[in-house]
């Protein structure tokens, strides 16, 4: 594998951030890793574990110097930091951001004159938790990687950023911003509205707390694990996907509607049947 960075820098220093990080510094020690973060207690978290070497400002030269700048904070921070940074970075640094909606992101620097020094990029790889402490190793190891508008980078910048994924082991796929917004809005921001709506609703239902601790089993857990992500994080995206992701919503609302209908009138056999065509989702999966 050929280095093909000295610095890097790093905005956002929670679990996808904090583990590009710890992958970088792990296999490469001699890379100078600097920490953005508008949280002073993350910046200083991350530094104590280690994760990056310096804590920095956005305007630090440093920062506008790296030969690669990762931009791992919520999708509405990316939008306003975004075209700033590009004004100021050097003509050798290259700009990637991994925030989970990208034709709104795109779109704020279709016209930059440093567009091509940026990359629009999305690791499909999380858990329910966030902060410098959720970070680690295997985070995005075997995991997809989606590349938009892959075809407006530079050489340079498309030869750091497959070189940073191919060191954290993520398998890249190339579409165009909507596709992914529209895609995404399905496999991933829907399940996590779901999740927060069940929990909400659960919450609402059942009072008595200690009565969902002893009664949840797997599989209330793992449908509901999700509503534990940051608000921070996913409110920004449902914001900036609102138009796909609504039309998301009214296709699931009414399968909703329509087992509920079903459930009203007792009809055994057509409840069956919806489940049964649901299950072909492990032809998908598998």
């Amino acid at each position: 594998m050929i280095q093909r960075v000295n610095s890097l820098s790093v905005f956002g220093l929670g679990l996808i951030g904090g583990s590009f990080a710890l992958v970088v510094k792990t296999q490469f020690p001699d890379i100078k890793i600097y920490g953005v973060d508008q949280n002073p207690d993350h910046a200083k978290k991350a530094l104590e574990l280690n994760l990056i070497d310096e804590i920095k400002s956005s305007n630090d030269i440093e920062v506008l110097e790296s030969d690669l700048i990762i931009l791992a904070t919520p999708v509405n921070a990316i939008k306003e930091i975004l075209p700033q940074l590009l004004s100021n970075i050097s003509s050798n640094s290259v700009v990637l951001d991994t925030g989970s909606t990208k034709s709104s992101i795109c779109k704020t620097v279709k016209n930059h004159p440093k567009r091509s020094q940026f990359v629009a990029a999305h690791p499909i790889a999380g858990t329910e938790y966030s902060g410098p402490e959720a970070a680690f190793l295997k985070l995005f190891s075997g995991k997809k990687n989606i590349i938009c508008e892959f075809e407006l980078c530079s050489d340079q910048s498309k030869k750091r950023a497959k070189w940073l994924f191919e060191l954290v082991n993520m398998d890249n796929i190339y579409m165009d911003a909507e596709s992914h917004d529209k895609h995404l809005a399905y496999v991933s921001h829907l399940s996590h509205i779901s999740s927060f709506m069940l929990g909400l609703t659960v919450l609402n239902i059942e009072n008595d707390e200690k009565n969902i601790f002893n009664l949840a089993g797997s599989g209330f857990e793992s449908t509901v694990r999700l509503a534990k992500s940051s608000p921070d994080m996913w409110a920004p995206i449902f914001q900036q996907n609102k138009s796909y992701l609504s039309k998301a919503l009214d296709e699931y609302i009414l399968q909703l509607q329509q087992f509920q209908e079903q459930l009203k009138t007792e009809n055994v056999e057509e409840m069956k049947a919806l489940m049964q065509k649901a299950n072909e989702i492990r032809k998908v999966l598998e």
